[in-house]
Protein backbone atom coordinates (compact mmCIF):
# COMPACT_ATOMS: atom_id res chain seq x y z
CA UNK A 1 0.00 0.00 0.00
CA UNK A 2 2.26 2.77 -1.27
CA UNK A 3 -0.34 5.44 -1.78
CA UNK A 4 -1.39 6.90 1.51
CA UNK A 5 -5.07 7.64 2.01
CA UNK A 6 -5.25 11.35 2.82
CA UNK A 7 -7.97 12.25 5.30
CA UNK A 8 -8.78 15.69 6.65
CA UNK A 9 -8.44 15.72 10.43
CA UNK A 10 -11.06 18.13 11.75
CA UNK A 11 -9.00 20.25 14.11
CA UNK A 12 -7.32 23.61 14.24
CA UNK A 13 -4.89 22.17 16.81
CA UNK A 14 -1.51 21.24 15.26
CA UNK A 15 -0.62 19.29 18.46
CA UNK A 16 -3.55 16.97 17.87
CA UNK A 17 -2.71 16.59 14.18
CA UNK A 18 0.88 15.67 15.01
CA UNK A 19 -0.31 13.19 17.64
CA UNK A 20 -2.72 11.37 15.31
CA UNK A 21 -0.10 11.20 12.55
CA UNK A 22 2.42 9.73 15.01
CA UNK A 23 -0.13 7.13 16.16
CA UNK A 24 -1.02 6.32 12.54
CA UNK A 25 2.58 5.99 11.32
CA UNK A 26 3.07 3.11 8.94
CA UNK A 27 -0.68 2.47 8.58
CA UNK A 28 -1.09 3.91 5.08
CA UNK A 29 -3.11 6.89 6.26
CA UNK A 30 -2.03 10.53 6.46
CA UNK A 31 -4.06 13.18 8.22
CA UNK A 32 -4.03 16.78 7.04
CA UNK A 33 -5.46 20.01 8.46
CA UNK A 34 -8.77 21.33 7.13
CA UNK A 35 -8.95 24.62 5.19
CA UNK A 36 -8.75 27.87 7.17
CA UNK A 37 -12.50 28.39 6.93
CA UNK A 38 -13.10 25.30 9.12
CA UNK A 39 -15.15 26.67 12.01
CA UNK A 40 -17.60 24.13 13.44
CA UNK A 41 -20.22 25.15 15.98
CA UNK A 42 -19.84 22.52 18.68
CA UNK A 43 -23.30 22.66 20.18
CA UNK A 44 -23.82 18.93 20.65
CA UNK A 45 -24.68 17.47 24.02
CA UNK A 46 -22.24 14.56 23.87
CA UNK A 47 -18.79 13.67 22.56
CA UNK A 48 -20.56 11.65 19.85
CA UNK A 49 -22.64 14.60 18.61
CA UNK A 50 -19.74 17.07 18.66
CA UNK A 51 -17.52 14.61 16.83
CA UNK A 52 -20.13 14.28 14.04
CA UNK A 53 -20.58 18.08 13.85
CA UNK A 54 -16.81 18.59 13.39
CA UNK A 55 -16.37 15.79 10.84
CA UNK A 56 -19.32 16.98 8.74
CA UNK A 57 -18.09 20.59 8.81
CA UNK A 58 -14.59 19.48 7.73
CA UNK A 59 -16.07 17.45 4.85
CA UNK A 60 -18.22 20.40 3.84
CA UNK A 61 -15.34 22.92 3.67
CA UNK A 62 -12.76 20.51 2.19
CA UNK A 63 -14.88 18.29 -0.06
CA UNK A 64 -12.86 15.35 1.29
CA UNK A 65 -13.24 12.43 3.63
CA UNK A 66 -12.79 13.73 7.17
CA UNK A 67 -12.09 12.40 10.62
CA UNK A 68 -13.01 14.28 13.79
CA UNK A 69 -12.38 13.54 17.38
CA UNK A 70 -14.15 15.02 20.32
CA UNK A 71 -12.49 14.29 23.57
CA UNK A 72 -12.35 15.38 27.13
CA UNK A 73 -11.75 14.54 30.73
CA UNK A 74 -14.58 13.08 32.81
CA UNK A 75 -14.10 13.23 36.58
CA UNK A 76 -16.29 10.93 38.66
CA UNK A 77 -16.58 13.21 41.72
CA UNK A 78 -17.67 16.11 39.47
CA UNK A 79 -20.47 14.07 37.84
CA UNK A 80 -18.43 13.64 34.67
CA UNK A 81 -17.34 17.29 34.40
CA UNK A 82 -15.60 18.95 32.66
CA UNK A 83 -16.60 16.38 30.00
CA UNK A 84 -17.58 17.92 26.68
CA UNK A 85 -16.65 21.33 28.12
CA UNK A 86 -13.04 20.27 28.86
CA UNK A 87 -11.49 22.74 26.41
CA UNK A 88 -13.80 25.54 27.59
CA UNK A 89 -13.62 24.84 31.35
CA UNK A 90 -11.59 28.04 31.80
CA UNK A 91 -9.66 30.48 29.64
CA UNK A 92 -6.15 28.90 29.57
CA UNK A 93 -4.74 25.37 30.00
CA UNK A 94 -3.21 26.33 33.35
CA UNK A 95 -6.43 27.90 34.62
CA UNK A 96 -8.37 24.79 33.58
CA UNK A 97 -5.99 22.61 35.62
CA UNK A 98 -6.14 24.97 38.63
CA UNK A 99 -9.94 25.07 38.53
CA UNK A 100 -10.21 21.29 38.33
CA UNK A 101 -7.82 20.74 41.25
CA UNK A 102 -9.68 23.37 43.30
CA UNK A 103 -13.02 21.67 42.58
CA UNK A 104 -11.62 18.39 43.93
CA UNK A 105 -10.25 19.73 47.23
CA UNK A 106 -13.16 18.37 49.29
CA UNK A 107 -13.20 14.82 47.93
CA UNK A 108 -11.02 11.73 48.15
CA UNK A 109 -12.51 10.32 44.96
CA UNK A 110 -9.96 11.16 42.26
CA UNK A 111 -11.23 8.66 39.66
CA UNK A 112 -11.29 10.03 36.13
CA UNK A 113 -11.13 8.97 32.51
CA UNK A 114 -10.18 10.56 29.24
CA UNK A 115 -12.78 9.84 26.55
CA UNK A 116 -12.29 10.23 22.81
CA UNK A 117 -14.99 9.69 20.20
CA UNK A 118 -13.87 9.62 16.56
CA UNK A 119 -16.20 9.98 13.59
CA UNK A 120 -15.30 9.39 9.95
CA UNK A 121 -17.40 11.03 7.25
CA UNK A 122 -17.19 10.72 3.48
CA UNK A 123 -16.71 13.77 1.24
CA UNK A 124 -20.47 14.44 1.38
CA UNK A 125 -20.58 14.35 5.17
CA UNK A 126 -22.19 10.91 5.50
CA UNK A 127 -21.05 9.15 8.68
CA UNK A 128 -19.03 6.03 7.77
CA UNK A 129 -17.91 4.95 11.23
CA UNK A 130 -17.67 6.06 14.84
CA UNK A 131 -15.45 4.61 17.58
CA UNK A 132 -14.77 5.43 21.23
CA UNK A 133 -11.55 5.14 23.20
CA UNK A 134 -11.11 5.54 26.95
CA UNK A 135 -8.11 5.84 29.22
CA UNK A 136 -8.74 5.41 32.96
CA UNK A 137 -6.84 7.00 35.79
CA UNK A 138 -6.84 9.35 38.76
CA UNK A 139 -6.44 13.09 39.14
CA UNK A 140 -3.06 13.85 40.74
CA UNK A 141 -2.91 16.19 43.75
CA UNK A 142 -0.45 18.38 41.84
CA UNK A 143 0.99 18.77 38.35
CA UNK A 144 3.86 16.67 37.08
CA UNK A 145 5.58 16.31 33.72
CA UNK A 146 6.16 18.47 30.68
CA UNK A 147 5.01 16.30 27.76
CA UNK A 148 1.56 16.39 26.25
CA UNK A 149 -1.00 19.15 26.59
CA UNK A 150 -4.30 19.95 28.26
CA UNK A 151 -4.94 17.97 31.43
CA UNK A 152 -2.03 15.54 30.86
CA UNK A 153 0.06 16.91 33.81
CA UNK A 154 -2.65 15.98 36.38
CA UNK A 155 -3.88 12.66 34.93
CA UNK A 156 -2.21 9.61 36.51
CA UNK A 157 -2.79 6.64 34.22
CA UNK A 158 -4.03 3.44 35.88
CA UNK A 159 -1.37 0.68 36.01
CA UNK A 160 1.44 3.15 35.22
CA UNK A 161 1.52 5.36 38.31
CA UNK A 162 2.74 8.42 36.42
CA UNK A 163 0.94 11.30 34.75
CA UNK A 164 0.36 11.36 31.03
CA UNK A 165 2.72 14.36 30.89
CA UNK A 166 5.47 12.22 32.49
CA UNK A 167 5.15 9.57 29.78
CA UNK A 168 7.22 9.34 26.64
CA UNK A 169 5.33 10.25 23.46
CA UNK A 170 5.73 6.63 22.36
CA UNK A 171 4.03 5.24 25.43
CA UNK A 172 1.28 7.85 25.44
CA UNK A 173 0.59 7.16 21.76
CA UNK A 174 0.02 3.49 22.58
CA UNK A 175 -2.30 3.82 25.58
CA UNK A 176 -4.12 7.17 25.29
CA UNK A 177 -7.86 7.47 24.70
CA UNK A 178 -7.07 8.96 21.29
CA UNK A 179 -4.76 6.05 20.43
CA UNK A 180 -7.44 3.51 21.39
CA UNK A 181 -10.13 5.20 19.28
CA UNK A 182 -7.76 5.85 16.38
CA UNK A 183 -6.47 2.28 16.21
CA UNK A 184 -10.08 1.05 15.89
CA UNK A 185 -10.69 3.66 13.18
CA UNK A 186 -7.53 2.80 11.25
CA UNK A 187 -8.51 -0.87 11.28
CA UNK A 188 -11.89 0.14 9.84
CA UNK A 189 -10.22 2.32 7.16
CA UNK A 190 -7.78 -0.43 6.15
CA UNK A 191 -10.53 -3.04 5.90
CA UNK A 192 -13.18 -0.91 4.19
CA UNK A 193 -11.61 1.87 2.11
Amino acid sequence: MENKIKIVFATGNPHKLQEVNEIAQGCGVEFILPPDNFNPIENGESFEQNSIIKAQEASKVSGQMSLADDSGLCVEALNGAPGIHSARYDTTPQRRIDKLLKNLTDTDNRKAKFVCVMTLTDKDGEVLAQFTGECHGQIAPKQSGTNGFGYDPIFIVDDYGITMADMSEDLKNKISHRAVALSKMIRFIQENL
